[in-house]
């Protein structure tokens, strides 16, 4: 029988061996390609295994028939399953409550994992969002299963590349490649998973990163077929050609989808803030948005869950303009509510069937407009929901690809290409950001990508500051102060009082020419008298300290407060260091390192 110590005895041995044999392998090359396959495998599992889970909690609760799904049901069987979104919150609310008895932190997600710790998960933030989004999804509120999906692929990832010790961007490859395998089993699009893996939790297309995240891409749809993964083709038939004509209109749709983005990620944005202003703990929110849910869905199901099942019902029925106004309508509030009070998901997929829904009243209406454009419904459609997509998911290329590889047709590619152009210049150029770093910015956060920026963060003043600091006391007239420091002695003094407090930076050559008497205090011709920097600002704040005093050398004291001088920092050394880091880190994005 095995001791308690004996199984991490053996762990560590077999990590030992298998590390000792990575320089075999090359594992700058080989060995991040064949872990990016595992990872694929592994997010092609759990992703099977969680999406067969959500359906089975739907054929229980809501009586979907095997195969099929809640949001295409035309009418919940029993008025009282309209109560299950509530008992989902309910149930939400309780791990929300045993969080908050645990202390444990915010959860990491791979964008904000890979931009700020060098791709570094936890696998308990991991359980708790997919426990969460299966919980959420699984009791229909109108959220989707994607966040749980990358969730999981990344978390995994991560430990597995922290388990080989690998370096900092190779765990960031391979976060990337957990969150690519994730979404192409999702949708059974490997390109679409591979591109948002690029676009999105990497952050950055290189050469050097194709094999391995393609790689995931193509195990994690290849498992999630073997394992029964349910395929996302949208069945298009007998489409009218695209004339050039037809392409202003479908920018403009595009254009459309853009503002609609941005307006249903303030709108999320703003329901949040309508149940935070409620007096009721945080752990019922989630349970009085599943009631207005569950009220929602009594009028149509197509609002409950992801909207799998209305997506497609949508594409085969040809609905009037009310109704699908209706709709878009009510899955959007049905959305916001859910995310807005608590519940655990994300917009990927909502944004897909809001977007579909919009492009359907567009071609309506340019139906009545007018009428010799001849828009197509079918393709207004998948243009509608790529272009607010990408607003919101902030992948222009995967949501292209994701048109393309569910609709298996290559002749929408300029429009649906063109028109998620329009969406994303619309958003960046007047909103910039995507819905995960616009919840990033709502929690204090400066990242706007998954962009390396965890080095800047770590180079800090403390750590670039030199600390034999010339001072002299403040109280010193200016005649004392030319005999102690003689021209040419050096540049730059801080003046400091008698407890080493800051007073000022003394410019040498500036007291020296000075004709002011020799009795004046030195301290009234001090300058930068209120700008200083503290050793644990990073880069950036130090260079916006630099920007805004014009300044080119800086005090560094113990804290704003206590203002006693530890240091000084010249802009040059800090714009030099920070060339340095910067450098470095494109080399390592870039495989040359």
């Amino acid at each position: 029988m095995l001791s308690k110590n004996e199984p991490q005895v053996y762990a560590r041995r077999l990590r030992a061996v298998l590390i000792r044999s990575l320089p075999l392998l090359e594992a700058r090359g080989i060995v991040v390609v064949v872990l990016a396959g595992v990872v694929g495998v592994m997010a092609g599992v759990l992703v099977t295994g969680m999406s067969e889970l959500v359906l089975y909690l739907h054929e229980l609760l809501f009586d979907v028939q095997p195969g099929g799904r809640l949001s295409a049901m035309f009418s919940l069987e029993k008025p009282v399953q309209a109560l299950i979104p509530a008992i989902g919150g309910i149930l939400l609310g309780l791990t929300v409550i045993w969080l908050r008895v645990r202390k444990f932190r915010t959860p990491v997600d791979p964008i904000e994992a890979n931009a700020l710790y060098g791709g570094r998960m936890s696998l308990t933030d991991t359980f708790i969002i997919a426990g969460q989004t299966m919980i959420s999804s699984g009791f229909g509120a109108s959220v989707g299963l994607e966040a749980g999906y990358t969730q999981v692929g990344s978390g995994l990832a991560s430990r597995l590349a922290r388990f080989f010790r690998l370096r900092r961007n190779d765990v960031r490859i391979l976060v990337g490649c957990g969150a690519a395998g994730a979404i192409a089993a999702a949708f059974d699009a490997p390109l679409t998973g591979a591109f948002y893996g690029f676009e999105l939790v990497i952050g950055i297309y290189s050469v050097a990163n194709v094999a391995p995240v393609m790689a995931a891409a193509i195990c994690a749809s290849l498992t999630a077929e073997v394992f029964g993964g349910v395929p996302f083709p949208l069945e298009l038939s007998g489409l009218p050609e695209l004339t050039l004509s037809q392409y202003l209109p479908f920018l403009l749709l595009g254009l459309l989808g853009g503002g609609a983005s941005i307006a249903v990620m303030h709108l999320v944005s703003l329901v949040e803030r309508g149940f935070a202003r409620l007096a009721v703990d945080a752990s019922l929110r989630p349970f009085i948005g599943g009631c207005i849910v569950g009220l929602l869905g009594l009028i149509t199901p197509q609002v409950l869950s992801s909207g799998h099942g209305a997506l497609h019902r949508e594409f085969a029925m040809n609905y009037g303009l009310a109704v699908v106004a209706s709709v878009f309508v009510l899955k959007l509030a049905a959305s916001a509510i859910s995310l807005g009070s608590g519940f655990r998901g994300g917009l990927f997929f909502a944004s897909l069937f809001l977007g579909a829904l919009l492009g359907k009243m567009f071609a309506e209406i340019m139906a009545f407009v007018s009428p010799a454009t001849g828009i197509d419904s079918a393709v207004a459609a998948v243009v509608g929901m790529t272009s607010l997509a990408v607003g919101v998911v902030g992948g222009p290329l995967t949501m292209t690809f994701l048109a393309l590889e569910s609709t298996r047709d290559l002749t929408l590619t300029g429009v649906v290409l063109a028109a998620s152009i329009m969406a994303a210049i619309l958003v960046r150029e007047t909103f910039g950001y995507s819905f995960s770093t616009w919840r990033f910015h709502l929690r204090g956060e400066t990242i706007r990508s998954a962009h390396d920026v965890g080095w800047m963060r770590s180079l800090t003043v403390g750590s670039m500051m030199r600390k034999d600091v010339r001072t002299i006391d403040a109280s010193k007239t200016l005649a004392a102060f030319r005999q102690e420091v003689p021209l040419g002695s050096a540049q730059r003094v801080v003046a400091v009082d008698a407890d080493r407090h800051y007073m000022g930076v003394l410019i040498v050559v500036e007291l020296h020419s000075d004709l002011s008497d020799g009795e004046t205090p030195v301290v009234s011709l001090a300058r930068f008298k209120d700008a200083v920097l503290v050793p644990t600002m990073n880069v950036q704040s130090a260079a916006e300290t630099f920007q805004r005093a014009g300044a080119e050398e800086l005090a560094v004291v113990e804290d704003f407060t206590n203002r006693v001088v530890v240091g000084l920092l010249t802009e040059g050394h800090l714009m030099r260091r920070y060339a340095e880091e910067l450098d470095k880190a494109r080399r390592d994005l870039s495989g040359e390192g």
